[in-house]
């Protein structure tokens, strides 16, 4: 692939790219990375170094006593262990996004390969749990099992009794407030705006973070129009495109800047 091949395909609509194109961005999404952002846990390690958080590890610190007959060498302190945010991730597969769903799926599927507790969800007139596929190594096995596990792939679109039925059915997946939520949608949503709005509440009171990956933000001067969109705009902690694999690599910088300062 000459430079130029490259800089086209990087800057390419998903939805505009021929069959092989389409196949070939495909496995290159499989390379962008995406780290899940880490925050102090609740479990404690012995820290090298005094933080600012560190406490002093008293137990450590008689240990190193006995060891050195009374003499105190160091002083062991305890810190907080970094642990990756645990990751709900709820994909739209509807008509409208029929073109994005797949390649998005594979690309979440590697990107997040090393991040810690990840569920993933499909939602077009229903929801699929698609949580096991994603616990298969290998991302075209991921692919295979999802489509056989979606009976409601490229139809229509209700996001708020989708998450009526995460809610209702799986509410344990989300830790707490530690959970960074990501929902993959274009926002063309057939359901009543009411539901979308009372589960989105919910959703952003169970969770740290909500934020909308909207593949038609690659339109300059696109504006929520749509009674789902307007709705999703409103509860979004941010919102970014994911239209190309350029918008693909910025997320990661830009998910890692917006967690820094919600901390």
């Amino acid at each position: 692939m000459t430079a130029s091949d490259r800089h086209r395909l990087q800057h390419a609509d998903f939805n505009a790219l021929g069959t092989a194109e389409y196949r070939l961005v495909e496995r290159l999404a499989r390379d962008v990375t995406l780290p899940v952002p880490s925050l102090p846990s609740r479990r404690l390690r012995v820290a090298g170094h005094a933080g600012a958080h560190a406490r002093m590890h008293w137990p450590g610190v008689l240990h190193e006593a006995a060891r050195t007959g009374g003499e105190i060498l160091r002083l062991p302190r305890l810190a907080r262990r970094e642990a990756p945010l645990p990751l709900l991730v709820v994909v739209d597969v509807s008509g409208t996004m029929e073109r994005y769903a797949r390649l998005l799926l594979a690309f979440l599927h590697a990107a997040t390969r090393r991040a810690g507790r990840r569920d993933v969800f499909a939602f077009g007139t229903g929801l699929t749990d698609l949580t096991p596929a994603f616990r298969l190594a290998d991302s075209d096995a991921m692919l295979s099992a999802a489509s056989q596990a979606i009976d409601d792939f490229a139809g229509g679109t209700r996001l708020g009794s989708a998450l009526a039925e995460l809610r209702r059915s799986h509410a344990r997946r989300l830790t707490g407030r530690r959970t960074l939520v990501l929902v993959i949608s274009d926002g063309l949503d057939t359901g009543e705006p009411a539901v979308l709005d009372q589960e989105l509440l919910w959703l952003k009171r169970h969770s740290r973070r909500l934020l909308w990956l909207n593949p038609l933000l690659r339109f300059e001067g696109y504006a929520p129009l749509a009674r789902g969109a307007a709705v999703l705009h409103r509860h979004a902690d941010a919102m970014w495109a994911v239209h190309n694999l350029n918008a693909l690599e910025q997320l990661a910088a830009s998910l890692a800047a917006l967690m820094r300062a919600g901390r």
